[in-house]
């Protein structure tokens, strides 16, 4: 009974204080796991321009009382000054995650331009943005990645054919309930997507009478022993502000027979079988703007 386990690492914030911490966690445990790096600027603070145009990203910065689950460092970065280039600054945390035998894969090279302007990007222009991240990856892990997940299960068409061009083995860009090669305008691509089957932390606290009290009970109510499992957490908020909670769940997990593993190892599963889909977006309760589904 397995649970692929994504770490998406969207800020400087995340990087220099969630990825350790969650490495030291996962160390305890024995644990291994995926996590998906932005390497460029961290301009996330720029999102609170969206509050004016977006009532509903709004209401979910109340909800989820941003401020103190991401930090006033992440909310207002890249908005007075430059955003501070992650990959540059904080390399060598990278560098020791992957030492820890971490699978390493390309997040984005600027998260808050990818979640905000990926929808209206040409594939030429997708393509620059992921060569981007790619890059400069490559260039700290001296390899190349050979997985990705688009920041906010943001993906469609364009994204696709465009990270068909790289050497990724795997792709995990959206949401769904089990692992399928993408087909785009009739054709099947060949690069497989692990789509995330469980909902994120931001999505349900504070929804149906989900609070911090009984979120991990939830959680654990919607795995599978015998189907796809794959959590997403945040190095910004199970790394940081949420850790003892993800702690907790990690412990309720384990004695119940589940096991952690990153992502790739999903594809070697014996019983697998991989069948082929297309994809479309929607929009979801606890999360700004649509996102990516199976169909």
């Amino acid at each position: 009974m397995k649970i692929g386990l994504r770490i998406d690492v969207d800020t400087f914030r995340g990087t220099k204080h969630g990825v350790l911490s969650l490495c030291k966690l996962f160390k305890e445990y024995d644990i291994s796991a995926s996590f998906f790096f932005s390497v460029g600027p961290d301009n996330m603070g720029r999102h609170i321009f969206r509050l004016i145009k977006r009532p509903s990203f709004f209401k979910k910065m109340l909800r989820t009382k941003a401020q103190s689950l991401y930090g006033w460092d992440i909310i207002f970065k890249g908005t007075i000054f430059p955003g501070p280039i992650i990959g540059e600054k904080l390399k060598q945390i990278i560098i020791e995650t992957n030492n820890l035998n971490h699978e390493i894969g390309l997040h984005a090279w600027d998260h808050h331009m990818w979640q905000t302007k990926i929808d209206n990007m040409s594939v030429d222009e997708v393509h620059k943005e992921i060569y981007r991240g790619f890059k400069s990856l490559s260039k700290i892990l001296g390899y190349m990645p050979a997985c990705s997940a688009s920041p906010g299960w943001k993906c469609n068409k364009n994204v696709l054919i465009a990270k068909s061009n790289f050497p990724f083995i795997y792709n995990t860009d959206c949401r769904g309930s089990s692992i399928f090669y993408p087909i785009i305008d009739g054709i099947t691509l060949s690069q497989p997507q692990i789509p995330t089957t469980l909902p994120t932390y931001d999505e349900i606290v504070d929804n149906k009478n989900i609070t911090n009290e009984n979120y991990n009970q939830f959680l654990l109510s919607l795995l599978k022993p015998n189907g796809l499992n794959v959590l997403t957490i945040h190095s910004e908020v199970e790394g940081i502000s949420c850790i003892k909670i993800f702690e907790r769940f990690i412990k309720i997990a384990l004695k119940k027979g589940f096991i952690f593993t990153p992502l790739k190892t999903l594809l070697t599963d014996k019983n697998i079988n991989i069948s082929s889909s297309t994809i479309y977006s929607k929009e979801i309760y606890g999360r700004e703007g649509e996102i990516s589904f199976q169909q």
